[in-house]
């Protein structure tokens, strides 16, 4: 696959019509007629009928089918805090994928609000809208607080992607890698470079499926997160480690696994060179990872290496899960995404990867 440039990736979002989706009608309206039944008077017959019984709204309008994909712009991809407006074309993105491959509608809505209380005001009153809502690029620790309290507040699905999708995703990639290298899941030492939301679903998710949680070391911006730190809020602190070090070095040091969900060229390659025999290593910060492809298989040829990004090979991007599991959610009109379905997602798509590719799949990845 070619490799991305800053021209092509300009040229592709401002050709043509600007932007990446736009609404479309569902409904004839080329006669009076038509334009009658889609508004007046006709539009006022289901109107009364969802009156009388909420739940036909599902009937007469396309809220089952329509998901907002909500950020406030404060953690997009490994960009950092840089805004609602200029986190837009990554909203706009998650809704042509939710289209694309899983046929949901989306409305992308960047809200300028950095205070969770009022963000979560602001989306539990949009929420009547939508039949899912899919929280996106919003920091941690507000992340949290935000999802778990919209959680409480609607009958709808509300899924923060950068918590449960990537862990989702990453998690069927660690149960095929684990089989691939032959290592036991309760047995793994595994290292987190990272503590923001991802790294902490992450870390939620994979103790469920069978990581033990005294074989996990986390390390955010100022170094392990250990006894000795007294800055830690209380999601960290759920990941302290009794071990006796400081630094992501002293951390990899014979690690299994290696799951980086920071910023870039955190690791280098003397780290992954200490790491245990067979390593496996997800470096998904974004867009460029804690270790490059190139640097990473020139250092060691027995590892198992994944990134986030689409243009090289083990890709572990949350395309393969979100809009799949908003189309079961809003299928069975679901009011909740929980545990048992991340988990059974999770178990899907690593069986699902041992299946034979479709030919769309290998056209679109230019495999013959």
């Amino acid at each position: 696959m070619p490799k991305i440039t800053k021209e092509d990736a300009l040229q592709y979002h401002s050709r043509g019509r600007h932007g990446k989706v736009e609404v479309i009608p569902t409904k004839p309206y080329c006669t009076q007629y038509d334009l009658s039944l889609a508004y007046t008077p006709g539009v006022a017959y289901p109107c009364l009928e969802i009156e009388k019984n909420p739940d036909d709204v599902y009937s007469y309008t396309a809220k089952g089918n329509l998901v907002a994909v909500i950020s406030n712009g404060t953690a997009v991809l490994g960009l950092g805090d840089i805004g609602a407006m200029a986190g837009k074309p990554v909203m706009e993105g998650k809704g042509l994928l939710f289209k694309v491959f899983a046929d949901v509608d989306v409305f992308d809505i960047e809200i300028d609000e950095k205070d969770p209380e009022k963000l979560i005001e602001i989306c539990a009153k949009i929420a009547p809208t939508f039949g899912g809502i899919n929280l996106e690029d919003i920091k941690a620790p507000e992340c949290f607080e935000v999802e778990t309290r919209l959680k409480e507040m609607l009958d709808i699905p509300v899924f923060h992607d950068d918590q449960h999708g990537t862990a989702i995703i990453s998690g069927a990639g660690l149960l095929n890698a684990l089989e691939i290298t032959g290592k036991k899941i309760d047995e793994i030492k595994m290292v987190v470079c990272g503590a923001g939301a991802a790294a902490i679903s992450c870390s939620k998710l994979y103790v469920s499926l069978g990581v033990k949680k005294e074989n996990i070391v986390m390390v955010d911006s100022k170094g392990v997160i250990n006894r000795k730190r007294n800055d830690l809020n209380k999601y960290k602190q759920e990941f302290v480690t009794e071990r006796n070090i400081d630094t992501l070095q002293e951390a990899v040091r014979g690690a299994d696994l290696f799951l980086g969900l920071s910023t870039a060229n955190l690791m280098s390659k003397e780290m992954l060179a200490s790491m245990a025999k067979d390593p496996i290593v997800f470096a998904m910060a974004n867009p460029n990872p804690e270790i490059s492809y190139e640097d990473a298989m020139s250092t060691r040829n027995d590892l198992i290496f994944a990134t986030g990004r689409s243009d090289y090979p083990n890709q572990i991007n949350n395309v393969l899960g979100f809009p799949f599991i908003f189309r079961g959610a809003l299928d069975v009109r679901a009011r909740t995404i929980n545990e048992e379905m991340k988990l059974a997602a999770a178990k899907a798509l690593s069986s699902l990867a041992k299946e034979p590719v479709p030919e769309d799949v290998l056209k679109a990845y230019n495999v013959n």
